[in-house]
C-alpha cells in the first residue's frame, strides 16, 4: 500500500507581510521566497535561480550547503552526538579547538586563549570590550567612524550608524568616536589627530580601555584601512597601554584574502571578535580570542545558553580544513582581483557616474557619490538574476561579496551581469 504525503500549501510573499515584523529588512531587498540553496546560487519557489553575491552577509565564505561539512554534520547528528552543551567539554568542541590552534593559530605564530560567548556576532563584541574594562578599570572605548559592531548596547554604542543608534532608544555611554582611516581624505594623519587627544590633559578625553576597529569597514561603506595606518593605531596603542580589539566578524575567515584580515598588516591584537563564516555552515557560532595574560576571567562571569552550539564546533571544524594550504587562500587573491578589476572597468565605462571601487579580497565595492545609484544597481541586479546588497550610513555603495568557493564560470557569469546591469543604467545617464 503507497502512502501518499498531503502536498503542502505554496508559501507565497503574503505570509510574511501578513505576520512578520515589520522590522524584517532583506526580504523587501529580495522580495521572492528562496526554497533552495548550493555553493553559490540559490532557487525561489517559482524556479528562478539567482548567483549569490552576498553570502549571508559574509556568514557563508565556504557557500550553501558545502557538501564536505554537510557531510560531517549528518555523520554527528545520526551518531546522537551531543547538540547543545553550554560549556561543558565536549568531543566537538575539544576538536575545534585542536584544530583551530594548530592549523589557524599556530602556523601563523599567534597565541590565544579561546572563549565561547553567545554564538553570535554583538556577544563577541559584548565579551570583548567588558573584558578590556575590566582589565584596565577604565571606562572608555575609543571607536571610529563609519564602524557597526552590532545591534546589542554595547556594540551599538561603538558603532557609528546613525539609524541603528537611534534604534537603541536610550543613551549610549562611555564611548567615543575618531575618524577612520582616510576619514578626512587621503591627506588628513587621522593617527595624529587621535594621539593629540590622548596627549592633551584638555581633550576631554580620559584614558580609554580599549580601540575597537574594523579593518575593512563592511556595512560602514567598504573602506579600508591601510597597512601603515594599522601598524601606527597598534602602536598608539601600545604606547598608552589601550587594548586593540580588531573586529574581524564579516571580513575574516579569508573574506579579505588571509584568514584573518589583519595578517598583512603585520599587527598582534590584543583582543580578535569572531563570528558568522567562523560557523562554516551559517550555523551561529562566535568566538572571542585574546592574549593568555588577558585570561581574567571568573567562571561564568560571562556566558550564553547557546554558547555550547556542538552543530557548530562540528561545521567549524571542518571549514578550517580548507586552510591546511595556502592553496585556497591563493584562490581567494585571485577571484579578488578578478572581482576589482570588473568593477575598474565599470567605473572606467561611465565616467558621468561618479563612482569609486573601493575593498581588499572578495569584499568589494562601488561607492556612488549620488547614493540612489547603489540601491538601484542592486535592485536591477537581482531583477537580472544577481543578489547583492548594498552598504554604506546612506546605502551609498554597491557590494560584491559571494562565497569564496564560487565556481570560476559562475563568478564570471555575475560579473557579466553587473556590467550588463550598469550598462542598462548608466548608459541612460549620458
Amino acid at each position: 500500500m503507497s502512502i501518499q504525503i498531503a502536498e503542502q500549501p505554496k508559501i507565497t510573499m503574503d505570509v510574511f507581510e501578513q505576520w512578520e515584523s515589520e522590522v524584517r529588512s532583506y526580504c523587501r531587498s529580495f522580495p521572492t521566497v528562496f526554497s533552495r540553496a548550493k555553493n553559490a546560487r540559490m532557487w525561489d519557489t517559482a524556479g528562478n535561480e539567482y548567483i549569490d553575491f552576498f553570502a549571508g552577509a559574509g556568514s557563508l565564505n565556504y557557500g550553501h550547503n558545502n557538501d564536505k561539512i554537510k557531510q560531517k554534520l549528518v555523520e554527528y547528528i545520526l551518531e546522537d552526538g551531543v547538540t547543545h552543551s553550554l560549556d561543558m567539554a565536549t568531543v566537538a568542541k575539544g576538536r575545534l579547538l585542536e584544530s583551530f590552534v594548530h592549523h589557524i593559530l599556530k602556523p601563523r605564530n599567534m597565541n590565544y586563549k579561546v572563549m565561547f560567548p553567545g554564538p553570535t556576532g554583538t556577544n563577541s563584541v559584548e565579551s570583548a570590550l567588558k573584558l578590556a574594562r575590566k582589565i584596565t578599570g577604565r571606562e572608555t572605548v575609543i571607536s571610529f567612524t563609519n564602524g557597526f559592531h552590532g545591534m546589542t548596547l554595547g556594540s551599538l554604542a561603538v558603532t557609528g550608524n546613525k539609524f541603528k543608534r537611534q534604534g537603541a532608544g536610550v543613551p549610549l555611554h562611555h564611548t567615543v568616536s575618531m575618524p577612520f582611516c582616510k576619514y578626512h581624505g587621503d591627506e588628513a594623519d587621522t593617527i595624529a589627530y587621535i594621539e593629540k587627544y590622548l596627549e592633551d590633559s584638555g581633550s576631554g578625553l580620559s584614558l580609554p580601555a580599549a580601540m575597537i576597529i574594523e579593518t575593512v569597514q563592511g556595512e560602514g561603506g567598504v573602506n579600508v584601512a591601510s597597512d601603515s595606518w594599522l601598524r601606527k593605531l597598534s602602536e598608539l596603542c601600545k604606547r598608552f597601554e589601550i587594548l586593540l580589539i580588531v573586529d574581524d566578524i564579516q571580513v575574516g575567515c579569508g573574506r579579505t584574502g588571509t584568514f584573518f584580515s589583519f595578517e598583512k598588516a603585520g599587527i598582534e591584537p590584543d583582543i580578535i571578535c569572531l563570528s558568522k563564516s567562523i560557523g562554516g555552515y551559517g550555523l551561529p557560532l562566535a568566538l572571542t580570542l585574546f592574549k593568555p595574560e588577558l585570561d581574567i576571567w571568573e567562571p561564568g562571569e560571562h556566558n550564553g545558553t547557546f554558547r555550547g552550539n556542538n552543530l557548530g564546533f562540528v561545521a567549524a571544524t571542518e571549514a578550517i580544513n580548507y586552510w591546511k594550504d595556502s592553496e585556497f587562500e591563493q584562490s581567494i587573491q585571485h577571484k579578488g582581483q578578478w572581482i576589482e578589476e570588473t568593477m575598474q572597468q565599470i567605473k572606467d565605462a561611465y565616467p558621468q557616474i561618479e563612482m569609486e571601487v573601493r575593498g581588499r579580497g572578495m569584499m568589494r565595492g562601488i561607492a556612488f557619490t549620488e547614493a540612489e545609484w547603489a540601491e538601484k544597481l542592486c535592485r536591477t541586479c537581482f531583477e537580472n538574476g544577481l543578489i547583492m546588497e548594498t552598504a554604506g550610513t546612506d546605502s551609498e555603495v554597491a557590494k560584491v561579496m559571494p562565497a569564496l568557493t564560487i565556481e570560476a564560470e559562475l563568478l564570471q557569469n555575475g560579473l557579466n551581469i553587473l556590467k550588463d546591469c550598469a550598462r542598462q543604467l548608466f548608459t541612460k545617464a549620458q
